[in-house]
């Protein structure tokens, strides 16, 4: 049987949603009209989501598990998704049902009207804090500033991509992944979808301030030089500052100045330019620690139980 639509849903410790996620998906894609698939991809889960699964997929053939050996992480379940749907357009959804199934018909109109990427863009959001609105809110847009491709500000990884887009993804291996970065990165045409999101129904965020910051760093690291740069202009300015003391110095000192005397304002100067070296040397760590991920050629993933096609 051909499939028209792939679901992808990676799954970390969501007992409490994978039940209500799956009747919800089933209700929207069956009133398409069309084939589909969900696919549920199990990041190695210990809160019983793992034994849900199976039974879901067992009973309806629809469901299709795959069960990671250990947690790899959100943007690798993703990934995982990718190899194995089937079907002619691809959608990225939370188990969390804070994007709700239903924007997957409107997802799927601009898709028949000829886009290849549609993004759910997230013009609400319910049941988070300020100070989740506040770093969502800077996160975005510093990616968007400083990286090297134009990623859409307040989007999430929901978003239907058509085929040819997912077959050009998974040809991309990098470890650190970025999934919304690297669909932006492939072209094809895209166009977003606004949509209110949803507060958690059950359980809790798996996206704490601490991933959002290792996210960011992938995000950077992967799509822009930026840091790499930063650190070449401190050098320019830390030299030239110091071109211009020279002289200013040496007048305060024939002046008598006592202003740049003892060893208080050396030891500053020094702290201040060791601390400039170390953030570099920092900066340059991060992209080299990621590619000695990349030189040691592991998989992706390893898979448990996997669907046969």
């Amino acid at each position: 049987m051909k499939v028209i639509y792939s679901v992808i849903a990676p799954i970390y410790n969501e007992i409490d949603n994978i039940s209500s996620l799956v009747s919800r998906v089933k209700e929207v894609m069956n009133s398409s009209g069309e084939s589909w698939e969900l696919i549920l991809v199990d990041d190695g889960s210990t809160d019983g989501s793992t034994e849900k699964i199976r039974e879901l997929a067992q009973n309806d053939k629809t469901v299709r598990p795959v069960i990671f050996a250990r947690n790899f992480g959100h943007q690798v379940a993703i990934t995982a998704g990718w190899d194995y749907a089937r079907g002619d357009a691809i959608v990225i959804i939370d188990a969390d049902l804070q994007d709700p199934p239903e924007i997957i018909l409107e997802l799927s109109k601009k898709w028949k009207e000829g886009y290849e990427v549609v993004y759910a863009v997230r013009g609400e959001r319910e049941g988070e804090s300020w100070f989740k609105k506040f770093t969502a809110a800077m996160f975005y847009r510093l990616i968007h500033w400083i990286t090297d491709v134009e990623i859409p500000v307040d989007t999430g990884d929901f978003r239907l991509m058509d085929r040819k887009v997912v077959n050009v993804l998974k040809q991309m291996k990098e470890r650190h992944r970025f999934p919304r970065g690297m669909s932006a990165w492939v072209g094809f045409k895209q166009i977003g979808v606004e949509y209110k999101r949803a507060a958690r129904t059950a359980g809790v965020t798996k996206y704490p301030f601490s991933k959002m910051l290792k996210l960011a760093l992938n995000a950077i690291t992967g799509f822009s030089y930026f840091p790499l740069q930063m650190a070449t202009y401190f050098g320019f300015f830390s030299a030239g500052l110091s071109v211009l003391a020279i002289p200013v110095v040496i007048y305060m000192r024939i002046m008598g100045s006592g202003a740049f005397t003892g060893q208080a304002t050396t030891l500053i100067a020094v702290l201040f330019f060791g601390g400039v070296q170390l953030i570099s040397l920092g900066v340059l760590g991060e992209y080299i620690g990621r590619l000695y991920d990349e030189a040691k050629g592991r998989p992706l993933y390893v898979v448990r139980e996997a669907p046969e096609d």
